[in-house]
């Protein structure tokens, strides 16, 4: 399997509207030159608009109910209509309990779209592989926004949670937090992950598709 970047664009002002289009158009073309998986996940109101700017996009989150009177929620089924091939689940902003978990990756797996499934350490990693999400990608939460990746920071929490779902069944994980040069890239797929997460690194940043190139140069080299 091929490494891959992963997108979370959050709320952020800079991430909202035609800036956030920009930033899935850059993600796409990224992509494009350098042969590597990048998904970004855009604002929900720009989700439609971005899945024409980007051809991987996954939404910030999904609720596990069904099509209906359910106001206020969002439908797998409504963001597969979007254009969107899956959605972020239980980041550490947006935490979900456990049988709420397995419900939408049940539900997502019904409506033929992905799910990254995030964990906070090794011990949530291996016990929600359980469910079989597309993917896991392991953020410790007081790394999150940091600039200090967890690969350097605390590479253990990377090789733990790799060898805790490697325990339960195959799938690949994903190393956030921090994330923010291609040296954390490098970094997290030589501790054995399957590819990077982040968020505010590539959102904020002063030249976005510089950063985000030189990750994708660092994530090709495997």
């Amino acid at each position: 399997m091929k490494p891959i970047i992963a997108l979370n664009l959050k709320a952020y002002p800079e991430s909202l509207g035609k800036r956030g289009l920009e930033l899935c158009q850059i993600a796409a073309e990224v992509s494009l030159l350098s042969g590597v998986r990048i998904i970004a996940a855009p604002q929900a109101v720009d989700l439609r608009e971005a899945a024409l700017a980007c051809p991987d996009v996954f939404a910030q989150h999904v609720d596990s109910a069904p099509q209906g009177a359910c106001t206020g929620m969002l439908t797998a089924e409504a963001i597969r209509d979007a254009g969107a091939k899956g959605s972020l689940l239980n980041h550490s902003e947006h935490r979900l309990p456990e049988n709420e978990i397995a419900k939408t990756i049940a539900r997502l797996k019904e409506a033929g779209l992905e799910s990254m499934l995030c964990a906070k350490d090794a011990e949530e990693s291996g016990r929600l592989a359980k469910y079989e999400p597309t993917f896991i990608a392991v953020e410790p939460p007081e790394l999150i926004g940091s600039g200090i990746s967890v690969s350097t920071a605390k590479p253990e929490v990377v090789r733990s949670s790799v060898e805790a779902v490697a325990s339960v069944n195959s799938t690949p994980v994903l190393c956030g937090a921090g994330v923010s040069n291609a040296e954390d890239v490098r970094k997290a797929i030589e501790l054995g992950a399957a590819g990077v997460l982040l968020a505010s690194a590539f959102v904020k940043a002063k030249d976005p598709k510089a950063l985000l190139a030189s990750m994708a140069e660092a994530a090709a080299r495997f």
